[in-house]
């Protein structure tokens, strides 16, 4: 175990760094932020290299990635070209909101797709079945943005409910959850009544019910286990796209999170800010894969985290 952990963390390493190259070398694509910070006034060309030289913007470019990564290395995101704020305590302050709302999104997935799901598969064929695949089918196809307006005129200003912005309480989590967690749910429950399906038909199904079993104990205890696997690699894998996800439902909603602050830096050309924001996210969405990869063999324990299968 110990052995893969290892492995695992180089390859995360190697991932961040290829991710950092990206980040950095692309955003200066998007021009120079001092030509925005003097966009209302005309700055004589002195003034200009100053404010350059002081933000460590007269550096080549190769020179300037280097400093960017030996800080990294230490977690110091820079400073705010903008505000003159540490970035890191800046996305500190965003992160526990973005999170909360990721982590709510993945919770009304769950809650809609588990249910469905399992029904779906038990229920194969009737109209359980049919009404369940229907479900998903239309989950997919909303895009979150629209729903998230859907849900603000029908609950907060036609039904007056719940709020349509703020961050004061779990109130204001309710709807933009629902409106991150939906799309999710329809693949969600999908995936778990194929994951379902393939293990219902399976021998030590068959051996359980033999014994005696109550059929909601082979359901759940046996069949419902081994199709975790699958569903939480997929959860996995999908809580690093809700997290960029994010970005829209906190648009929409108002939600003071680490998107909309990236959001906001690029308009401004804010490089320290976009950097340590998407860096942030990276880091937590590879952190997720490590933790789901270790959770195979913690579920099944006929997979071993460093077999030579993997």
């Amino acid at each position: 175990m110990l052995q893969f952990i290892i492995r695992r963390l180089l390859h995360s390493i190697l991932v961040l760094l290829a991710i950092s190259v990206i980040i950095f070398f692309s955003i200066r694509l998007t021009g120079d932020p001092v030509t925005v910070m003097f966009a209302a006034g005309e700055p004589s060309p002195e003034a200009i290299e100053s404010v350059r030289e002081n933000l460590g913007l007269d550096e080549p470019l190769p020179v300037q990635y280097l400093v960017f990564l030996k800080n990294l290395a230490i977690f110091d995101l820079g400073e705010s070209f903008r505000t003159g704020l540490p970035v890191t305590e800046m996305v500190a302050d965003k992160m526990g909101a973005t999170l909360l709302l990721a982590f709510g999104g993945v919770f009304v997935a769950m809650l809609i797709a588990f249910p469905v799901g399992i029904l779906s598969a038990v229920k194969r064929g009737t109209s359980v079945d049919f009404f369940g695949r229907i479900f998903s089918l239309i989950g997919i196809s909303f895009p979150n943005f629209w729903l998230g307006i859907m849900l603000i005129l029908i609950f907060s200003v036609n039904l007056q409910w719940l709020p349509a912005s703020g961050y004061e309480g779990i109130q204001y989590l309710i709807l933009p959850s629902i409106a991150l967690g939906m799309i999710l749910s329809g693949i969600l429950a999908r995936l778990v009544r194929s994951s379902m399906l393939e293990n219902l038909s399976q021998q030590y199904v068959s051996t359980a019910r033999s014994k005696g079993l109550k059929e909601w104990v082979v359901i759940m205890r046996h069949t419902f286990r081994n199709a975790l696997i699958p569903t939480i690699t997929f959860l996995g894998i999908q809580f690093g796209s809700l997290l960029g996800g994010t970005v829209i439902i906190e648009q929409v909603f108002s939600w003071p999170g680490v998107g909309r602050m990236i959001i906001d830096a690029i308009n401004q050309r804010d490089y320290p800010v976009i950097q340590g924001g998407v860096i942030t996210l990276a880091i937590i969405m590879v952190l997720v894969n490590l933790i789901v990869d270790i959770s195979y063999s913690l579920i099944d324990p006929r997979i071993k985290a460093g077999g030579g299968s993997r």
